[in-house]
């Protein structure tokens, strides 16, 4: 996939193209049906298939003072979007000058004279342009204006709209198992494994500690059963761990991964400091609280670790729990 970084890298003149626009925050189903759909269509043609997209994402530019925290970093958006066979993507940064273009001014310049667009595929719901003014009659319109046709995508979804919000609010809950259906595979958060206090391994524990610059919406603390994906691209069945480490007091959250049932060849090796890994998270275990006392943790630990292993290993569903130990 070509990666275009603002509109005035795209070479020109481009050939023609199928394209879509949107932020595209977690590239959840209702994005993939999108854009799965604009390369079928793409194919069909024999033209190439264009997702515009914008970082930051415009809330965080109108709204600055309402926290928001992307489901997923540029990077990971753009691997994503990568997986769905797209010939090229461009990111455009977003500014509140780029925000007062009418919604005729954008549709000429971005799709019409930089990206040659012939289609423009978009939910029903698309708004664009200045205060959000132009929707999908207004794209109808100009499309009929410049000479591309408009498809609209029906919204998608089980019990409700799949959506970015759902996601959000799923992940905020603690609930991965319900985001994973939203998105179509387990959330994830990426990062360097750095040096933390050890004290998973004086418990017998040993995590693979996550820098605080973590890429992806970390979610709610609690025990998760997951998956760590080394820099190799193995993974590894993980009891993680998200929070601050009541017990001890801890102020500082971070998200740590201790790896179970490690082959006995790669017990004596297995480092992975400075390596960049993803952590996947399955299912909820528990919240998290502080224990009175080392003994009463390394119990609930010891449950931990077999409780996502029975997950992981497909013996036992992979449901969001609500229990939360009394410590």
């Amino acid at each position: 996939m070509q990666y275009w970084q603002g509109l005035a890298a795209v070479p020109t003149p481009q050939p023609a193209s199928v394209v879509t626009l949107g932020n595209f925050d977690g590239v959840h189903r209702g994005h993939q049906a999108v854009l799965d759909q604009v390369v079928a269509t793409a194919r069909a043609r024999g033209e190439q298939a264009v997702a515009l997209t914008f970082d930051p994402h415009p809330r965080l530019v109108h709204r600055p003072e309402e926290p928001l925290v992307p489901i997923v970093s540029l990077p990971q958006r753009l691997d994503l979007l990568a997986q769905r066979n797209l010939d090229a993507t461009v990111v455009v940064h977003y500014t509140l000058d780029f925000a007062q273009q009418t919604p005729e001014e954008f549709v000429r310049s971005a799709l019409v004279e930089t990206l040659n667009a012939s289609v423009v595929i978009v939910g029903h719901d698309v708004r664009f342009g200045r205060n959000n003014s132009g929707d999908f009659a207004t794209m109808r319109e100009l499309g009929a204006a410049h000479g591309f046709d408009v498809i609209a995508i029906d919204d998608v979804g089980d019990e409700r709209r799949w959506s970015s919000t759902w996601v959000r609010e799923s992940l905020t809950l603690g609930r991965v198992a319900a985001a994973a259906e939203v998105l179509g595979r387990q959330h994830a958060v990426h990062g360097e494994v750095v040096h933390g206090h050890a004290r998973g391994r004086e418990l017998g524990f040993p995590t693979a500690n996550l820098s605080t610059e973590t890429q992806g919406l970390i979610p709610a603390d609690g025990v998760y059963a997951g998956w760590l994906i080394d820099d190799a691209e193995r993974r590894w069945p993980a009891a993680i761990s998200v929070g601050s480490n009541p017990t001890f007091d801890d102020i500082e959250r971070v998200v740590e991964a201790h790896v179970m049932d490690r082959p006995e060849e790669a017990i004596s090796d297995f480092n992975l400091y400075g390596q960049q890994v993803t952590v996947e998270f399955v299912a909820r275990l528990r919240g998290m609280v502080a224990f009175e006392g080392i003994e009463k943790l390394v119990a609930q630990m010891d449950r931990d670790v077999t409780m996502a292993r029975l997950i992981l290993r497909g013996d036992m569903p992979a449901v969001d729990s609500d229990f939360a130990t009394t410590g």
